[in-house]
């Protein structure tokens, strides 16, 4: 059985990801990153995930991103945007996936894995830098040129398999694979309990996807969606 790291943040897109690679027959090691994020609840979401589908084991790395700052994620005197701005926006956290495939990649080598799996998606989403295709790519040469276990022929391939999908297809997807997006967290400013605010980006794109997808909508909001 193939082994594959699955990054796992607790959301929509990294469940569905996971969801994905079990169906192509992956055993799963997933990772999840607590940055001391705004929205630590996605970290409880994602436990509940992995448990859920399986994984062969679920670690959490301790990092704290808080002490950089520089994004409303990780310093709680920005705050969370609940109206679409232009550019990209304060909630893009710097260098985030950089260091979180960086983890994966360590811990592939680790356990010998040729595969590791990503959530980010290029067309539903806020405009991040590090959720392109050319950056995914960029990131599987570096960890060819930068690991042992590819120098010695066994090389690492980085799946982004949502990469060009809108919010609506990848709730398709998961919805397919029999997946229950209620067990995922997926708001920006989530409370303790996990429920949603319903205006931040991360909000609206996922009502739009439901929406799209002609799906009800399972999240847990703070009041009425």
């Amino acid at each position: 059985m193939k082994k594959a790291v699955v990054l796992l943040s607790g959301g929509l897109d990294s469940a569905t990801v996971l969801a994905i690679a079990k169906s192509q027959g992956y055993e799963c090691y997933c990772l999840s990153l607590d940055y001391h994020q705004r929205h630590v609840a996605e970290l409880q979401a994602a436990e509940r995930v992995a448990n859920k589908l399986g994984a062969k084991a679920h670690k959490t790395v301790q990092l704290d991103l808080s002490m950089f700052g520089g994004s409303a994620l990780t310093d709680n005197n920005i705050d969370v945007p609940e109206t679409p701005s232009d550019g990209i926006p304060v909630t893009y956290v710097p260098a985030r996936n950089t260091i979180m495939l960086s983890l994966a990649l360590a811990w592939a080598e680790t356990l010998a894995a040729q595969d590791i799996f990503i959530g980010v998606n290029a067309l539903d989403y806020s405009g991040y830098p590090d959720c392109r295709q050319e950056y995914v790519a960029a990131f599987q040469r570096m960890a060819n040129l930068a690991t042992k276990s590819a120098v010695e022929g066994k090389t690492i391939t980085v799946h982004a398999p949502l990469i060009d999908m809108t919010k609506a297809q990848i709730i398709q997807c998961g919805h397919s694979l029999g997946f229950d997006y209620g067990m995922t967290v997926s708001c920006y400013q989530a409370d303790a309990d996990g429920r949603a605010c319903g205006l931040c980006d991360s909000c609206r794109f996922r009502k739009d996807g439901f929406s799209g997808a002609g799906l009800p909508d399972p999240t847990h909001y703070q009041q009425p969606a």
